[in-house]
């Protein structure tokens, strides 16, 4: 019998209630409880039912719901008669960083003290019993919005003691998508004080807390034991590698095929289905589907790259837009089929991403972009965690989905950086200019491929800049290393028209020992155009000395000054 397939529902109560589609998956109940480990953290793909399986834990385990036995009759979890009794019996603290998007850290953490002071709010009537103290009571209300870090660090274990107190029982603490904080705070810039704020709360409600029971958390990535979880020895991680919980996240092609008939699909959709969304490995486990997409597809019948719209690819399209030459051959390998053996390190440091141009390889395995499809081996002279696997793209649907991200570069820099920037140069907009030429090198190369100012690397955004200005060949002569005046400039664009302005430029890179500011090269460069006379071709050839547009260009790694006088 046909069941109504609901889309984004994450509340497991009212699936059931519903009579919605659901595939089952309450043995991970019973397997983690079994387990006896103290504090977990798994890491799966986005909308790989992580914030779903925590909501039926919820259920499951805390006294809210105690007497909601219903929920769970007839599932696989209610067949062990030994896990009837824990059904509503614990004091349960369900919380979710899923939102915790923000650009500033003021924000951010506001989002965060709003969080926990929400959570708050629905133990204030607890709070009045006469077991709890006037001490109690102000720790309690100082707790909000605008609390002090050191105040945000302890709350959730003082929230852990109260609810001890109170039902006599540890807490159960389910925390979904703990990394969300982290990965915006690296991309927008304030890491450290994130890394700060999230140590301190860890710390405090996972490891030193004696009201605590055990604790889930969840997550994309496994962010490094140095930036967050320093203190946390009880920590048990499960990654996408990890032989625990393999079927719990994601759909099995059992389960997809048995959802697929008794939701009427032929042979052919089967097929379909297995070609754009199987693909993923978790531990020994193959053949496991993207249950998002699988959903999606059931409720629509259409097939698409519904995973890749669900969230922004804004991390991985970040790193890869940055990466050198040799990672962009890489990928294009991978979008032919290939296969790469690659170093994978699945703790991630985020503050060396910059400076670690593989580090990309192992958030895409993460995030499901990647699969692995042998068995890993470790190679000498890579990092003490770090193993190369032989790594492939998941599935259609994730191959169409970095294809169109490498498009998007390709389109931004074409339709909008490229043309901006030559208009600028042209206008004599220097300010404009630098800006255009500043998001170009920002979004688009690393620090690896200029190499370093010992390697002369003025060839590498010589190049860079010449490259983009050929885009105006129709309509000027772009002349490169000739002889003017008395010497060589780097790039002159002389115009058909006489009429139309010339652009001299001459490329600087930043030597500390020859200058003091990035400004300062860019006005050496700007010097060397004007003593050496560059603009005497151009002059000889009846161009306006007003036309003339003279630009000094300095660079350091990925920024740029540029410096301008027009005669």
């Amino acid at each position: 019998m046909e069941k109504v397939v609901a889309t984004g529902v994450q509340d497991y109560a009212k699936l059931i209630e519903d009579g919605s589609f659901f595939v089952d998956k309450t043995n991970f109940i019973r397997e983690w409880w079994s387990s006896r480990d103290e504090v977990t953290l798994i890491t799966r793909p986005r909308r790989f039912g992580k914030t779903l399986n925590l909501s039926m834990l919820n259920y499951f385990f805390s006294n809210k719901y105690q007497g909601r036995s219903d929920l769970f009759e007839g599932m696989n979890v209610w067949k062990d008669e030994a896990f009837h009794a824990l059904q509503g019996s614990y004091p349960v603290i369900f919380l979710t960083f899923a939102d915790v998007k923000a650009e500033s850290w003021e924000d951010a953490r506001e989002f965060m003290n709003d969080l926990i002071s929400t959570l708050y709010d629905g133990y204030e009537d607890m709070m009045q019993d006469p077991m709890f103290s006037e001490a109690d009571r102000k720790k309690f209300y100082r707790v909000g919005s605008d609390m002090r870090n050191p105040t945000a660090a302890v709350s959730l274990r003082n929230l852990c003691g109260w609810l001890h107190r109170y039902y006599g029982k540890k807490v159960l603490i389910f925390l979904d998508e703990y990394d969300t904080p982290m990965q915006e705070a690296w991309i927008n810039g304030y890491w450290k004080k994130m890394t700060a704020y999230v140590r301190s709360l860890f710390n405090s409600t996972f490891k030193t807390n004696p009201h605590l029971e055990r604790a889930l958390m969840t997550g994309i990535t496994r962010v490094s034991k140095e930036s967050i979880f320093s203190d946390l020895n009880n920590l048990k991680v499960i990654t996408a590698t990890s032989w625990k919980y393999e079927t719990a996240f994601g759909f099995t092609e059992q389960e997809v095929f048995d959802a697929m008939e008794a939701q009427g699909c032929t042979e052919q959709e089967k097929t379909d289905v297995k070609e754009w969304y199987d693909g993923f490995n978790f531990g020994r486990v193959t053949d496991i589907y993207n249950p998002w997409s699988v959903t999606n597809y059931l409720s629509e019948r259409r097939l698409k790259a519904w995973w890749a719209n669900s969230s922004s690819n804004q991390l991985i399209g970040k790193l890869l837009q940055q990466g050198n030459a040799g990672m962009k051959t890489q990928m294009e390998n991978l979008l032919k089929g290939e296969n790469l053996l690659l170093p994978i390190d699945e703790e991630i440091v985020y503050n060396q991403l910059d400076d670690n141009p593989e580090a990309v390889w192992s958030l895409m395995l993460t995030a499901g972009y990647l699969k692995v499809v042998r068995d890993p081996t470790r190679a000498k002279g890579l990092g003490e965690g770090s193993v190369l696997y032989n790594l492939t793209i998941t599935n259609r649907e994730t191959r169409d989905t970095i294809e169109d991200l490498v498009k998007g570069w390709f389109k931004k820099k074409r339709d909008y950086v490229v043309p901006d920037l030559i208009n600028q140069l042209l206008r004599g907009r220097a300010e404009d200019a630098e800006d255009y030429l500043n998001r170009l090198l920002r979004n688009t190369i690393s620090y690896f491929d200029p190499g370093t100012p010992e390697d002369a690397p003025e060839s590498f955004y010589h190049g860079l800049v010449l490259g983009m200005i050929v885009e105006r060949m129709e309509d000027y002569h772009i002349w490169s290393n000739r002889e003017s005046g008395y010497g060589r400039y780097d790039v002159v664009m002389e115009p058909k028209d006489r009429k139309q302005p010339a652009v001299i430029l001459e490329f600087k890179t930043f030597h500390p020992d020859r200058e003091k500011t990035l400004e300062e090269a860019a006005g050496n460069a700007l010097k060397q155009i004007e003593d050496r006379q560059y603009d005497t071709e151009l002059l000889t050839r009846g161009i306006p000395a007003e036309n003339i547009h003279k630009y000094g260009i300095a660079f350091k790694g990925k920024i740029c000054s540029v410096r301008m006088s027009c005669d």
